[in-house]
């Protein structure tokens, strides 16, 4: 059912409700729980109306939706407030809660609440960090599936943790990646180890500073007990040492300690060498580090030493996240379509050992090209320009070695054809898809689909 903002009274019984703020992904999954555990829930959200599907599915769910702003009259009879995580604590809805002594939490509280009530011997795997999130938790949950281990890669890289609780067998472990966003929101979370990657400033427009956003990020530590496992950059000690919680802790670098890469590029986990940094199939020294903070993790989560360094052989990387494609002819090919920044392609270019043939342009977003310079000194072989970002990539780069191929699928089989054996073909295109595609992930597909034409 669909209300229109202003004064909203809903018949929930004689019940108090539990309000969701939010119909993204992470809202959703939390409403559809919560009325699977028979309790009065409202969904609200800012846009005008759910899309026709999403409307069926609520009707069918039986989960009245508030739409086009949130009423604080909603407040009336709530116990609860679910906040979805790109909805800040400021947000006057919220402020309005807080004011009434009404709890706030968020999406994960709420399934680590219902995991802990399970008492089935589930256990949690949080990473949080600026950088390699998303990597480091596929990568833990493989490395403990190699073990034979139930494991589930969650949170903020895809699957809402809830969701995939509701899915989960007795005694799954489940690797979370926690945003700051998520973090903001924890009360009782509790994770059997944690790691905390890295810190460059981000999302400062919500956090306000880099040391509001470092000790929200060090709240994945805060209910941690002796027997749990802190996980953490050796290099960087200011980031982490007045961590809370009583968890031991396990660094992870370039510097002997419990996980590192010594200088001959062989890994080492508590003092056992693992395998040689050339055999992961993850490129670069920022994969490094994801990878030895994995083996951590996994270590702690019962996977065995072999078990750890077979999977650490196997795992092929994140979709469109610089993911090997295949090799013709001594020519690589790979796909970093999420490299939708010039940030995020420079780390791509910087993980690759070149000559490379690099792929840039989509939908320009107003920054510079120029910093690609610096990346490329002595790995470029040529540019290849594409989509309606052309323009600006010939003003900043113009004067490198490039070609100009508009059109996506001409741009690819030109750079395939051109590359030399020893070259690496990649797309990273600095620039969003939607001049051509309608997301980063379409145009990933269609990359890979046209090495394994090539290939073949």
């Amino acid at each position: 059912m669909q209300e229109a903002p202003g004064r909203v009274t809903l018949d929930v019984g004689g019940d108090m409700r539990t309000v969701v703020m939010g119909a993204g992904r992470s809202g959703l999954a939390a409403a559809r729980f919560l009325v699977s555990q028979k309790r009065p829930v409202v969904l609200t959200d800012s846009r005008p109306g759910p899309d026709p599907d999403l409307e069926i599915e609520l009707a069918k769910a039986g989960i009245p939706g508030v739409w086009g702003g949130h009423p604080a009259s909603l407040l009336d009879h709530c116990g609860e407030l679910i906040v979805s995580p790109g909805i800040p604590p400021s947000a006057p809805f919220v402020a309005e809660a807080v004011s009434r002594g009404i709890p706030v939490i968020g999406e994960v509280e709420l399934a680590h609440r219902a995991l802990r009530a399970r008492k089935d011997g589930s256990r949690v795997l949080g990473v949080t960090g600026t950088n390699g999130k998303s990597t480091t938790t596929d990568l833990a949950a493989h490395l403990l599936r190699a073990s034979g281990l139930p494991a589930v890669a969650c949170g903020n890289l895809g699957m809402p943790v809830i969701e995939a609780v509701v899915a989960g067998a007795p005694g799954a472990i489940y690797v979370a990646e926690l945003s700051s966003y998520q973090l903001e929101t924890v009360t009782a979370f509790h994770a059997e180890a944690a790691a905390f990657l890295n810190l460059t400033p981000d999302h400062l427009a919500r956090h306000g500073t880099l040391e509001a956003y470092r000790r929200t990020k060090l709240r994945i530590f805060e209910r941690q007990g002796p027997d749990d496992l802190r996980v953490v950059p050796a290099a960087h000690p200011e980031w982490w040492e007045d961590a809370p919680g009583a968890a031991r802790t396990a660094r992870f670098g370039w510097i002997p300690c419990e996980a590192w890469c010594d200088g001959q590029g062989l890994l080492h986990l508590h003092g056992e060498a693992l395998l040689h940094r050339d055999e992961l199939r993850i490129p670069g020294d920022h994969n490094v580090e994801n990878a030895l903070a994995a083996a951590l993790l996994a270590r702690h989560g019962g996977a065995t030493l072999e078990a750890v360094r077979a999977g650490l052989r196997t795992y092929p990387g994140l979709a469109h996240r610089i993911a090997f494609c295949g090799e013709k002819g001594g020519v690589r090919a790979y796909n970093d379509s999420k490299g939708t920044n010039v940030d995020a392609t420079v780390t791509a270019i910087k993980a690759l050992p070149g000559p490379l043939v690099l792929l840039l342009g989509g939908t320009d977003k107003g920054a510079s090209y120029d910093p690609l310079r610096q990346a490329l000194d002595g790995k470029l072989r040529r540019l290849v320009f594409l989509g309606d970002a052309v323009p600006q990539l010939t003003r900043d780069l113009g004067d490198l070695p490039h070609d100009v191929v508009p059109a996506f699928d001409d741009a690819v089989r030109g750079a395939l054809a051109l590359a030399r054996p020893g070259d690496q073909v990649l797309l990273s295109p600095a620039c969003a898809s939607f001049d051509q595609f309608d997301n980063f992930e379409q145009r990933g597909e269609r990359f890979e689909a046209l090495v394994k034409a090539w290939l073949q």
